[in-house]
């Protein structure tokens, strides 16, 4: 089994194509719309093979996400009342501490500094970002 870290910021199935002398998986447009992706970013890309399904099921398969899945952006990475560890990469505007956990997802953190590594409780979410409060802070 792959063992997929924390800093996971998307997954999804592309297909390298060829064109000229380069070959290109294409990002879908969902990945830059969510903040996942940033264009003229770099990224650290994994490459995992995808077993083969006879054509019944792949198409099963492809058909199944989308009847279950809601219409517009994905829901936050974050629920109320979650506790989780987090590190502080940079402080906001107003001088609280942000995090970003799945996805970029933000999560503001009032009193943390850059380099924190605090244990926090999810307060509040929003389609964007999260509020919470130091549980335990290791610095």
């Amino acid at each position: 089994m792959v063992e997929i870290p924390d800093s996971l910021r998307s997954l999804f199935t592309a297909t390298v194509e060829q064109r000229g002398d380069k070959y290109v998986i294409e990002v879908p447009s969902s990945e830059i719309e969510n903040a996942a992706a940033v264009p003229g970013q770099t990224y650290r890309v994994a490459v995992l093979p995808h077993e083969e399904t006879s054509s019944t099921d792949e198409t099963e398969s492809r058909r199944e996400p989308q009847l279950d899945r809601e219409p517009g952006p994905p829901s936050p990475p974050v629920d109320e009342g979650e506790v989780r560890d987090v590190v502080i990469e940079s402080v906001g505007d107003q001088g609280d501490g942000i995090a970003k956990v799945e996805r970029g997802y933000v999560v503001i953190v009032p009193g943390a500094r850059p380099g924190d590594e605090p244990t926090v409780e999810i307060e509040q979410v929003k389609e964007n970002v999260a509020f919470a409060s130091v549980l335990n802070d290791s610095r």
